[in-house]
Formats: C-alpha cells, sequence, structure tokens
C-alpha cells in the first residue's frame, strides 16, 4: 500500500521530498526590466532543501558530506549549520509550525531548532537509531511539542536482533521517552488539522499504533494498539462489531479520516478500515466486483468530505487501476472512472486542481483492453481526461479543438504540484495533442487560465514550470537538456521573456516557489557538465525589484472556478466558488508581502440530489438513484411495542456532512416504516439437511477454497463456502453454499489432478493428462486455461505446479519429456511469471524444482532450487542447484543430496555424506543462501542415517525424526530438536514410531504454544525380532523438552471404570492413534480456532491396541491434553465448527444414517438422524478455519454402487446459534460477555506461567447460546513474564538429562568450544563458556533460575584482552544466551534469531531419504 504524507497547506504526496516555502526580499532602490538572478555552488547534490514559511530562511541537505547548510537571504548566502559534522542524516520540517526543524543522526544524537535554524539544540533518543522501514518523525498537528519518534534497537551490529520501538516528547525534545517496544508505525489521531476526534480534550494526546503480536512477529499477528496516555495502558480497538482484527499492515491519516489496511493469511486481497473520531471504525465497503489488494491500491489526495482510491487492476509491469470515492464517513466507495494509469510504484496519475472544489486530472489507458490481455506486457496509450464534478464524470481535455494529453504524477519531472497551485484558475502542463500522450521530450508547455477547460500552448518543448506572485508570474526553464536562460511571463503565459543565468549553461533538476505560490522569488537547483566534473549550482531568481507596480482594485476581477457547458456557476457541497484574481493584462504585481493565500467567497446553493448520500445501513441501488435497506434497520426503543405497526425513522439519505446547502430538496426528512423492518429473521430451530448424488465408485479429492476475512465484504462474498471436489471418472464439480447446491464444471475435460494455490485461496488449477491446464482466480467464478510446454510428471511422488508464495500468477511446471520416444523419459523444468501465458525453460533433467521465497526469508523475488541429475544423466547424483535469476547463472550447493525441504522457518537438506557413503546428514538455512552444517547430539549414535523426516517447524525450532530402525513394519526412530536457526540439535525423544512411508505419529496441538502428541515404541527390541509393536501416546507441554504419558481418565463413555488402574500411568495410561493411521493427513486431533480442545481416538490399557469397535473409544480434552474425558464407545471422525462452538462427530468404518453434535465443548451430545438410508461415511469435512456452521458428509449409501453421495448439514437454523456472541476485548470479563479468560498451564508447574508467560486466551462460555461469527482474536493477552524455573530450559549440545533432571556433560566429550567465535569474526572481543543449559527458543521468561547464565563465564578472546576490560564489563544474560550459543554456528546461525520472527508457511511432515516405501 502506498499512502501519502501530508503537509498544513499542500498534500505532500506530489511533493515527494521536497517541501518548499518561499520568501521576499527587502526591495531595492531602483526598480528593474528583469528579475535578479544570484547563484552558489555547492560540493554535491542536494537531497533535501525547504524553506521555512513566511521566512527568507532556506534549510539545505547534502546527505553525501552529512551537512546542512542555512541560508537567511533568499539563497544569495549560505552557511553551514553548527552541529557535528559529517552526522547529518535526513532533515524534517514541522509541518504545523515554522520556527521548527529537525536534523537525524545515523545514531542515536539528533537535533532540532525552535527559531528556523539560528541555533540548534542536540538530543538523544536512547540506545536507539532512526527507522529503516518507516519515516522517522511523525507529528501533532495542535501542539507542535508532541512529536513521536521511530527508532530501532539492534544488539550486535544490527545483524542479530533489531526491535522497532517508538518514542515521544512532550516538550519538543526536552525530554524524550519510550512510547512502546515492537511498534510497526504509529501516529497521532491529530496528525492533520482537519482530523477530530469524538472529545478533543480527551483524546487530544491518542496515538495510534500497528503492533506485532503479543507472543508472535509474524506479520499476520500484527494489530492495532491504541493509547490516549502514552501508552501507560492501551486498548485493541474493535474494528470489525465487536472483533479485534488481526493483519493490519499500515496505517495512516487523510485528512479527517484515520485508514488502516489488514490482510488475511493466503489471500492477497485486503480489508481497509476507516474511522473519522479515533474511536468508532467501520469496514469500507467497495462493490462486489472490485478487490483491494496489498500493494495495488493508493489512498489519494482526499477532500475533507471523501476518500479518494486508487486500486490496481492489471499488474505491472504495465499496471492500471479504477478510482473509488468513498462516501462522507470513508466507509461506501463508489467507482468513478477505469483504467487509470499508475506507475509500478504506486503513484498514480491524478492531481486536484488546488483550492477549487470538484476538479480533478487523471490519465486513463486507451487501450486497457490490450494491456488486460497481455497480463501488462503491452505498451500503454494513454489519455488525459479531466472532471469538473467530483469525479462524476470526466471528458477531454482540449487546445484549439484538439484532444491533449499531459504528463502527470507517475512521471515526476520536477518538484511539488504537477500541474496547478493556489493561483486561482492558472495549470500548467507538458503534454502533446493527438490520440495519446508521446514521450516527455515530444511535448511542449500548455496553459490554461480557466482551470483546465481550454489550454493553449505556451512555449515549444518541454519545460519545468513554477507559479508566483498568485499567477501573475510564470517561470519555466528548458528541460529538454542543457540552457543558459529563464523565461517569464507575466499575462499568463500569452507572452514570454527570456533572461540569462550568471553560470552558463545548466541541466535544471528543480524549479520551485513556495507551496502556496504567493512569493515573487523562485528557486533553481542545476548541474553544470558531466561525469566526475559535474557541478551542482542553486539560483535564486527574484522578481521583487522590478519596476511593476502594485496592483489596486481595478486591476482585479471576478472568476467563477467551477462553470457549465453555458458558463453558468456550478454548485459544489452547496455552495458556488468565486475568486477575485489579477486581470491577465493587468502590468502590475500583486505583492503580497504577507504571503497569504487567495480565499475564494462562497454563496449557497439550493439542496439538490447530489448533497445527499446514503445513510448508515443503506446503500445504493443498482440504478444510484436511490438508498436501499442493506439490512435489518435499528431497533427504535421502546416505539415498536403493541399493536404499533409503524415508526418515524431515516428515509435512506442523509446530507453529506460539510454540505453548505439550504432549501431545495428535502431527500433526508424522516419517512414512515414498518416495525416489522426492525425484525431479525426468524430461525427455524432445525438443522437442515441437503442431499446429493453423483455418479462414480468414490471421492478423489476435495478442496475449500475458503473466504478470508480480508476478502470483499459483500453479503454475497460473506456467505460463500467453495468447495471443489473431483470423482473417480475424472468430473469436477464446485458447490458456492458448502455442498447445499452442485454444479459440474470443465464437462468436456479429463481432469487429472486438482492444485489449489497453498498461498492464494481464490486460485486453483485443474491438470489434465495432456498440456492443458485450467484455472480459477477468483474461486470458481471464471475458468482460464493454458497449455505447457509437456505434459505433467509421471512421477506420482512430485508436483507438477510449484508456487511462489508472494506472486500468485507466478509458476514453475515440471514435466515429463521423452517418455513416448526411444530416449530416457524424464523431467525438464519451465516457469512462467504470467499464469502460463509464456512459459521459459528453468533447467533440464530435474527430480524438481521449487520458489524458496517465504514472508520474511529472503529478499530475492527470484531465487529458486532445483534438484537436478549431474551431468543431466538419469541415475547419477542429484545436484541441488540455486539461481536467483532464472538461471542465467547457477551456484551449486550440494554435490549430492536425497531431498529438501522448505518449512515454514528453515530449510533443511538431507544429503550423502561425503565421507560416509552409506549415510546421510542434514544442513540447515534460514536465509536460502548460506547452509550450516547440523550438529547432532553426540549421545545419539545413529552410524548410518538412512532417514529423516521433517516435522515442525513453526515454534522457532525444527523437529526432526531421524530413522533408527529401518526393519519393515518396525521402523522406528528418535525426534532431535534444533535451537533457532536449525544447525544444532539436542535428543527430544527416542523410539518415536513411523511407519514404512515415512510418516511419523508426532503432532502439534494447534493453536497452543508447544504442545505435541506423539506414539512410542516400547518394545523396540522385540519389534525389530517381528513380534510386532507395542506403542504408547506421550505428550509435551514445553516444546519437547520433557514428555509425559497421558493420565486416562477414571471411566470410560458409559461412566464404568477402566479395567486397569488408572493412577499407575505407567502401567494404565491413554494411547492415542496418531497419524501414521490416517486416510486423510487433514483430520487432526484440534484446531487453532478452537483453543484447547483436542478429540482423539484410541483407548486406556498398557498399550495402544488396534483401532476397533470392540477395543477403541472416542475421547475429548478441553485443557490442552492435561485431562481427558472418553465421550463414545468405538470410532468416531470429528470436526470443529465456529470455533469450537459446535462439535459433529460421526461413526468411522460403519454404517450410520445419524450423526451427534455438541454445543457445550463435549460435555452433552445430541443426536441427528440425517438420511432414512444407512451410508458408509469417508470423510466428515468443514472450511479449514473450523469457522463454519456447516459440515459436509461424503460417503456412499449401503445398497449403491455406482454413486457416492454428500449431505450438507446446516446448524445456522439452531436458536442456539442463532444471536451474536458478544465480546468486549478491553472488558473481558464484564457480566455480559459469553466469553471467559482461560490461562493454559503445565502439569509440573503450580502456577499457570507456561513458555516463560502467563498466557489469556478467549474461549466461549460453553452454556452460552450463541455464535461466534468473525474469527476472534484468541490470545487476549499476556498477564505477566514469569521467572526462569528448568522448564524454560533443555539440554545444551554434548549435554544429555540425568536422572534428576539436570543437563550433564556426556561422559568422555568437552563441552562445545565457543571460542570459535573469535576466529569466525576478529571483531569479537569475547565470549562465553556453556553452562549445559540452552533457552527453549519460545521461552519469555525473565530472571528467577536463568540457567544458561548460571555460574557462566566471560572469556576475552586471544589479542582483545585490553578492549575486553574496557568495553564488556556487566554483559547481560541475552548476549550470554548469543553470543555463547548462536554465532558458533556461521552465518547462517547468527542470523536465525531475528529471521524466525517474521516467517510462517507450510504445515507438515517431509520425508527425507530413506530405503523403502
Amino acid at each position: 500500500m502506498w499512502l501519502p504524507k501530508y503537509s498544513t497547506r499542500l498534500p505532500a504526496v506530489w511533493q515527494l521530498f521536497l517541501l518548499l516555502q518561499f520568501l521576499w526580499l527587502s526591495p531595492a532602490a531602483a526598480k528593474k526590466d528583469k528579475p535578479d538572478i544570484s547563484s552558489h555552488r555547492f560540493d554535491n547534490a542536494p537531497s533535501n532543501f525547504f524553506y521555512f514559511d513566511d521566512s527568507n530562511t532556506l534549510l539545505l541537505h547534502d546527505r553525501e558530506a552529512g551537512l546542512v547548510h542555512r541560508s537567511d537571504d533568499a539563497g544569495k548566502t549560505w552557511d553551514k549549520v553548527d552541529i557535528d559534522g559529517g552526522k547529518a542524516w535526513d532533515m524534517w520540517r514541522h509541518p504545523y509550525d515554522n520556527q521548527k526543524a529537525y536534523i537525524m543522526g545515523k545514531g542515536s544524537t539528533h537535533w532540532h531548532t525552535n527559531d528556523q535554524g539560528k541555533t540548534w539544540k542536540d538530543f538523544e533518543i536512547p540506545k536507539a537509531r532512526p527507522s529503516l522501514f518507516r519515516a522517522p518523525l511523525a507529528f501533532h498537528a495542535k501542539d507542535s511539542k508532541k512529536i513521536l519518534i521511530h527508532g530501532e534497537i539492534c544488539r550486535i551490529g544490527g545483524l542479530i536482533d533489531c526491535r522497532e520501538v517508538t518514542f515521544y516528547t512532550e516538550d519538543g525534545f526536552e525530554k524524550v521517552a519510550k512510547l512502546r517496544e515492537n511498534t510497526r508505525g504509529c501516529i497521532f489521531a491529530h496528525a492533520t488539522p482537519e482530523f477530530k476526534t469524538g472529545d478533543d480534550d480527551k483524546n487530544d494526546d491518542r496515538v495510534i499504533c500497528v503492533t506485532t503480536g503479543r507472543i508472535s512477529f509474524d506479520r499476520r499477528q500484527h494489530r492495532l494498539a491504541v493509547s490516549s496516555n502514552f501508552f501507560q495502558d492501551e486498548q485493541e480497538p474493535n474494528l470489525e462489531g465487536d472483533r479485534t482484527v488481526q493483519g493490519i499492515i499500515n496505517i495512516a491519516v487523510v485528512k479527517g479520516y484515520i485508514v488502516a489496511a489488514a490482510r488475511a493469511p493466503n489471500t492477497d486481497e485486503l480489508a481497509m478500515y476507516v474511522t473519522d473520531d479515533a474511536s468508532t471504525w467501520h469496514r469500507a465497503v467497495f462493490p462486489s466486483d472490485s478487490r483491494i489488494k496489498e500493494d495495488a491500491y493508493t489512498v489519494l489526495e482526499s477532500t475533507s468530505y471523501s476518500i479518494e482510491v486508487d486500486v490496481m487492476t492489471v499488474d505491472p509491469p504495465n499496471p492500471m487501476g479504477v478510482l473509488f470515492t468513498s462516501n462522507s464517513n470513508g466507509t461506501y466507495f463508489t467507482k468513478n472512472i477505469a483504467h487509470t494509469n499508475r506507475n509500478v510504484n504506486g503513484i498514480v496519475d491524478f492531481e486536484k486542481v488546488q483550492n477549487i472544489q470538484g476538479i480533478v486530472l487523471v490519465n486513463v489507458v486507451d487501450n486497457w483492453k490490450e494491456v488486460e490481455g497481455s497480463f501488462g506486457r503491452a505498451e500503454k496509450e494513454l489519455k488525459s481526461q479531466i472532471s469538473f464534478d467530483d469525479g462524476r464524470t470526466f471528458k477531454d481535455l482540449t487546445t484549439d479543438k484538439k484532444s491533449l494529453h499531459l504528463h502527470s504524477v507517475s512521471e515526476m519531472n520536477n518538484v511539488g504540484r504537477v500541474f496547478s497551485s493556489s493561483a486561482p484558475g492558472l495549470v500548467m502542463g507538458v503534454g502533446n495533442t493527438g490520440k495519446f500522450l508521446k514521450p516527455y521530450d515530444e511535448g511542449d508547455l500548455y496553459v490554461s487560465s480557466d482551470a483546465g477547460l481550454t489550454w493553449t500552448q505556451a512555449l515549444e518543448e518541454a519545460h519545468k514550470y513554477e507559479f508566483g506572485d498568485q499567477g501573475s508570474i510564470l517561470v519555466a526553464i528548458y528541460d529538454e537538456g542543457p540552457t543558459d536562460v529563464i523565461q517569464y511571463s507575466l499575462n499568463y503565459g500569452k507572452k514570454w521573456h527570456k533572461v540569462d543565468l550568471p553560470e552558463g549553461k545548466i541541466k535544471a533538476k528543480a524549479l520551485t516557489t513556495t507551496p502556496d505560490s504567493t512569493a515573487m522569488k523562485f528557486f533553481l537547483w542545476g548541474i553544470k557538465g558531466g561525469g566526475s566534473g559535474s557541478q551542482h549550482w542553486v539560483f535564486s531568481i527574484d522578481f521583487e525589484d522590478m519596476h511593476e507596480e502594485k496592483c489596486s482594485d481595478k486591476d482585479f476581477e471576478d472568476w467563477t472556478a467551477r462553470v457549465d457547458e453555458d458558463n453558468k456557476a456550478i454548485c459544489v457541497m452547496g455552495r458556488k466558488q468565486t475568486y477575485r484574481r489579477r486581470k491577465p493584462d493587468a502590468d502590475c504585481f500583486i505583492r503580497e508581502k504577507k504571503f497569504e493565500e487567495i480565499e475564494p467567497e462562497f454563496e449557497k446553493c439550493k439542496c439538490t440530489k447530489e448533497d445527499f448520500e446514503c445513510d448508515y445501513n443503506f446503500v445504493r441501488s443498482k440504478d444510484g438513484k436511490d438508498c436501499v435497506r442493506d439490512g435489518p434497520l435499528p431497533d427504535p426503543k421502546g416505539v415498536c411495542k403493541g399493536d404499533t405497526k409503524k415508526y418515524k425513522a431515516s428515509s435512506g439519505f442523509r446530507k453529506i456532512p460539510g454540505n453548505g446547502c439550504e432549501g431545495g430538496e428535502d431527500l433526508d426528512k424522516e419517512v414512515e416504516r414498518d416495525c416489522e423492518d426492525t425484525l431479525k429473521p426468524i430461525v427455524s430451530g432445525e438443522i437442515n439437511t441437503e442431499k446429493t448424488s453423483f455418479p462414480g465408485k468414490s471421492f478423489r479429492g476435495y478442496y475449500y477454497l475458503e473466504r478470508t476475512e480480508s476478502s470483499s465484504s459483500s453479503d454475497k462474498a460473506s456467505k460463500d463456502e467453495t468447495v471443489i471436489m473431483r470423482t473417480d471418472n475424472s468430473k469436477v464439480y464446485i458447490t458456492r453454499d458448502h455442498g447445499k447446491t452442485w454444479d459440474q464444471i470443465l464437462k468436456d475435460e479429463e481432469i487429472k489432478d486438482i492444485y489449489p494455490h497453498p498461498h492464494f485461496n481464490d486460485v486453483c488449477y485443474f491438470l489434465t493428462p495432456s498440456k492443458t491446464v485450467h484455472y480459477t482466480i477468483n474461486r470458481g467464478d471464471t475458468f482460464g486455461h493454458f497449455e505447457a510446454k509437456s505434459e505433467p510428471t509421471r512421477d506420482r511422488d512430485l508436483q507438477a505446479l510449484a508456487f511462489h508464495a508472494d506472486y500468485k500468477d507466478w509458476l514453475i511446471w515440471t514435466g515429463a519429456v521423452d517418455c513416448d520416444k526411444k530416449g530416457e523419459c524424464h523431467n525438464d523444468a519451465w516457469y512462467s511469471t504470467d499464469r502460463g501465458g509464456n512459459w521459459e525453460y528453468l533447467r533440464r533433467f530435474v527430480r524438481k524444482c521449487e520458489f524458496i521465497k517465504e514472508e520474511g526469508r529472503n529478499k530475492k523475488e527470484k531465487l529458486v532450487y532445483c534438484e537436478q541429475f549431474k551431468d543431466e544423466k538419469l541415475g547419477g547424483p542429484l545436484e541441488l542447484q540455486a539461481s536467483d535469476n532464472w538461471f542465467a547463472d547457477k551456484q551449486t550447493k550440494f554435490e549430492s543430496i536425497v531431498d529438501f525441504a522448505t518449512m515454514s522457518e528453515f530449510i533443511i537438506v538431507a544429503s550423502k555424506d561425503q565421507t560416509d557413503g552409506g549415510s546421510l546428514k542434514v544442513d540447515a538455512s534460514v536465509d536460502g543462501q548460506t547452509f550450516a552444517d547440523a550438529l547432532f547430539p553426540s549421545n545419539f549414535n545413529v552410524p548410518i542415517q538412512k532417514a529423516y523426516t521433517v516435522l515442525d517447524s513453526h515454534t522457532h525450532a525444527v523437529f526432526m525424526h531421524v530413522t533408527v530402525g529401518n526393519e519393515k513394519d518396525a521402523e522406528y526412530g528418535s525426534i532431535i530438536k534444533s535451537n533457532s536457526n536449525g544447525t544444532s540439535y539436542v535428543l527430544s525423544l527416542d523410539n518415536v514410531n513411523r511407519n514404512t512411508p515415512g510418516y511419523v505419529d508426532f503432532e502439534k496441538m494447534l493453536g497452543l504454544e508447544g504442545v505435541a502428541l506423539v506414539n512410542v515404541v516400547a518394545n523396540v527390541e522385540e519389534a525389530v525380532k517381528g513380534t510386532g509393536k507395542k506403542l504408547k501416546t506421550m505428550i509435551t507441554h514445553n516444546d519437547g523438552a520433557e514428555w509425559s504419558l497421558l493420565k486416562a481418565p477414571q471411566n470410560d463413555p458409559e461412566g464404568k471404570s477402566y479395567e486397569c488402574k488408572t493412577d499407575d500411568v505407567a502401567s494404565c495410561s491413554l494411547h492415542l492413534h496418531g497419524y501414521t493411521e490416517r486416510r486423510d493427513p487433514r483430520n487432526v486431533f484440534s484446531s487453532p480456532s478452537a483453543v484447547g480442545l483436542m478429540m482423539a481416538v484410541g483407548n486406556v490399557g498398557e498399550y495402544l491396541t488396534t483401532k476397533s469397535e470392540k477395543t477403541s473409544d472416542t475421547f475429548i480434552t478441553r485443557d490442552g491434553g492435561f485431562v481427558w474425558q472418553a465421550v463414545k464407545k468405538g470410532n468416531y471422525m470429528w470436526e470443529y465448527g465456529d470455533q469450537g462452538s459446535i462439535i459433529v462427530i460421526v461413526r468411522d468404518t460403519v454404517a450410520t444414517d445419524e450423526i451427534f453434535y455438541s454445543l457445550d465443548e463435549g460435555r452433552e451430545w445430541i443426536p441427528y438422524k440425517f438420511t432414512d438410508k444407512k451410508v458408509n461415511v469417508a470423510i466428515l469435512s468443514t472450511v479449514p478455519s473450523d469457522n463454519s456452521l456447516n459440515f459436509l458428509l461424503w460417503g456412499r449409501e449401503e445398497d449403491s454402487d455406482s454413486e457416492v453421495v454428500t449431505f450438507n448439514l446446516d446448524f445456522s437454523q439452531l436458536k442456539e446459534r442463532s444471536k451474536q456472541c458478544k465480546l468486549d476485548e478491553n472488558n473481558p470479563n464484564s457480566e455480559d460477555s459469553d466469553y471467559y479468560l482461560w490461562e493454559p498451564k503445565h502439569p509440573a508447574q503450580e502456577n499457570h506461567c507456561l513458555f516463560g508467560h502467563i498466557a489469556q486466551y478467549h474461549r466461549k462460555i460453553p452454556e452460552r447460546e450463541c455464535f461466534n461469527g468473525r474469527s476472534i482474536q484468541h490470545l487476549h493477552n499476556i498477564a505477566k513474564h514469569c521467572e526462569c524455573t528448568r522448564s524454560d530450559f533443555e539440554c545444551d549440545y554434548n549435554y544429555e538429562p540425568a536422572k534428576d533432571g539436570s543437563c550433564k556433560l556426556v561422559a568422555g566429550l568437552e563441552p562445545p568450544d565457543h571460542s570459535k567465535i573469535c576466529k569466525d569474526d576478529p571483531n569479537k572481543i569475547s565470549y562465553f563458556k556453556p553452562t549445559g543449559y540452552r533457552r527453549v527458543p519460545l521461552s519469555t521468561c525473565k530472571g528467577g533460575n536463568e540457567l544458561e547464565k548460571y555460574e557462566s563465564k566471560e572469556v576475552p578472546c586471544l589479542g582483545h584482552e585490553t578492549e575486553y576490560e574496557k568495553a564488556h564489563r556487566g554483559i547481560g544474560g541475552f548476549w550470554i544466551f548469543i553470543l555463547g550459543v548462536v554465532l558458533p554456528v556461521g552465518i547462517a546461525s547468527a542470523v536465525g534469531y531475528w529471521v524466525w520472527r517474521n516467517w510462517h508457511g507450510k504445515f507438515g511432515s517431509i520425508r527425507l531419504g530413506g530405503e523403502s516405501g
């Protein structure tokens, strides 16, 4: 998203970095016939310069030299500002106080002035440098002493950990205090003069920040935090109803509005939220056929009564957009004009004529169909258009009855505004006549004196230009090459005069004056010469001493700003606008020395339909003439009672706030409405069932294309629950309503496979046996197709398509080649950046190729890994090759690998050990560029490592299963766990069960930190001899540091005691059937939206028994696996709905005609008969987020062998789920809240501390009869950070747990040599000796028993003893952890701690290597 910065008078969307304000000089004694021009040479190019408003003082910044220069005589003479030389990194003017400016240094020292730069005073930002990610300063529009400072605090030279911190001052930097850590940008609510809070006194200091999640740095968890007392306390505002919203990516103030943008996972579509009082937020609603995408919309220069937004419709390299305008509260947007021109940086060809309401100039793409069809590759043909009615209608610019086209904002050739100034009605531009816009150097200079209605040619060829003295002076300079003259006009461009420049020919870089164009002085910067001999000159051009007199009353005329085709005044916002301006041919200057802008006179108009907009809860009708209801009307309390059937309410219209019309139409007059209009739809109280039959014997795949939280918010879109399904006869069907109705799609095609895009839920591909591939990019609304370069790969273990995490149209195709010839059948890979429109060769003889880009990992968008057979010979070694330029060149990372896995936080490579050809080794990378050897525990003795299974990497550590026993049907291995960069491993658990294909009985609990379940082989020695495995289930609550058996419930589902004694956990515990026995890996124990809940099938006893109706029961836990309850005899499948407020179960492997459902987390189960014929149910499913009240049963009726069926089960009509649950995020324990705060705990902990903190989660009170609706941010708060205990640590490398739980050095081994850091980095002066412990990556504990510090000794590096004594006294525990554990592994390790904070990605088990399966 690209958002403008704002100043007091001129929106900086057009100013870029140069905000200039000019001044008057004292008149000379003798009048002259041309302007005075003085010059000054600088050593380097100015990086920024500006005038203090209403003064002669100018500041100029030379970033290359780190200097700031000041002139107090309008640029004739210059002095260096007296600060530490060479340290000026940036320079800012206060937008609302003409006395203040700021110089930012690179470090923690900066400077400010309160007297226009005469004197400067330094100030410190404690331990921080200015932020590299956003503007360093944010200003308060009402109190210039209040400023926010965005900084970052970095440790170890910025390599490992940089965290953003915002500071503030209330007294103009006399004191600076920390506002908040982990911010991603903050603003004052009063960031513009136009913004008004609901209570100015109360909210005068209100600050709004984008912050990281409470325990996660993942962008998907970013949120808003608001405080009115500088974050002594804070609140998270409700953005959508009574729900907070995660995934906030940006905020900005747009005149009288604050805009926030949010993105949900698995979509590029954004939701926009708007407030006009900093308290109440609304979601902005765009037309149903329009979507806003990240980095694809621009908030434009807006008015005080609407927001202008341009939404990109065609992606780069030649992007286009659509222009939308909001209603007065910024919530409903309507389309103004399509095919607007924008550049790749999000800058749109859009400018409002300054100070005149309603006139807008835009450039549109005339050949938009060609550009759309070429994926933005066709060259755009631009046309200029103008609107005189706030964008409702547009027409061509004309000169001498010819169409005129002007270069606009997307290709800035000067500073300041492009076309207009505050000079009333005067507009200039460079362009040409003809069919469309030509290159800039083929343009001429044109001028209009009637605000763009008519144009005349002012000068031939392109020129930079400026307005002065309220338009009585126009200045221009040739802009197609060097020149030694300037030109000026004193009669609106009719006649021009030339003046020589004193330094010879220069190439003009900038020509400007004060933003309000009231001054008679101009500023010119140009470059003389070229190459290393270039000279930078600035010129002061002064018209004040010319002989023209000051204008008198007779020299002015009344000019009406807005007229129709008959030259009659037009009303805008209920008023006519008239200016008093100098006549074009008057021989005088206005000479207004107070820099006062010309203010228009207003005449009120009678009200018409254009002066009204739709009221709350109303939207425009399709024809745009009326406002119609959008849902039920608010209930008029105390009115609709008894026999009362009518009441007075809104007509649907309201006058636009700020509109000045009087009389005329009275559209907002209240009308009589029916009391029935206030009623909500009546629910039936029943479960609705819809059955659909399909020809076929089985379902071969089903895929939910789930609408995300930030997807289009129209009523139709909000009910969209799209599922795509394929049967065994290769036919494909789609439903948009979760299986109530189905339609066959792609009827004439044989669909071999379906590939949903893993990163964008709206996109899905359909493969045929041939080269033809079909696709949808809008969840099945429309379909397209492309031709690949070959048929899909024939390797069943490989995917034909690989996808990019950020660019949904970037694809890699792996296809079968030479399979029908005598040559070797092999795979080649191609890539496309336009969704299959064009393909280019990537590599030949590959096994697979993948994009490596993940969010937070590597900024090289084109980085690709390929597994290629060496020398293109099948059967040879597989090389891992990398390239970031489509293999124009390559780098061989490994010469002989088995496979690689790209997890959410790491890239893991299994390669053949060059020293032992029969064994494998593991390497890890966090950035895709640098790999480090994975150091396995020294007490982990597997002489020949045959197979690895990468299990999970979502908790900032890799869990990996290393196969120890590989005998068929007796496979088992050890789970080892890495540090935060995936390179140093410790043993987590031995003898963990694995099956022949390589899958492992390991499962993380979703939605809760650090909980995982495994099955271990209890009889390893007997199992490898063929007696069969005996499995036990174990659980960890601290991310694998400690494991324990599951305590069994005392009673079975019928209330009877189990045969074994449940107090004896060793011989009587709960055992669960795990991952290796699942038909569908999507059927997991838990749900991220149902925090604390898990369901499973298993048995109570000494070991896990065979899964059967007689021996198995179905169990549930509500506290994260601590306490379990048996709920049903036999095997059941389960699904969670509405974030766990409803659970549905159905018999597994047994024909049935009923399901059971629970509305209270499994305490009570209610039967429901869904069919008259018994069905063998193969699958029970719902949306992946588990946030629907609809479910699908997939199966086959008992008496049918030619048809399969689906049953939609719709629970939305249940009376118990007819009311929205109430959640008050800021007062979660209120009496009327439907939620309570739940704190998970570790079984061995007396308090609720887990991973060094007490986390509080929102959970619905089970007995409350309501539905959750929009996804809840379940994590409410981190109630406190706890003191460290043993459970916050695991054993370090070369250490192992002793019987007493302590970490002891493995016999015969040495502690890790941490002095290696001194050799790896000669700048290091010290290191720490190991203690045997390392912190669990998830832990945030502070103080207490910090075992990684305990008895640790800091040692100076050899040769750095003196430096050590000076610089490293009293170093803290954080540094011990970082220096002692992370850095020795090398560069891959060093960046690990920082990188994991920003990652998210795929979930699942990935097998690397192995001989069987």
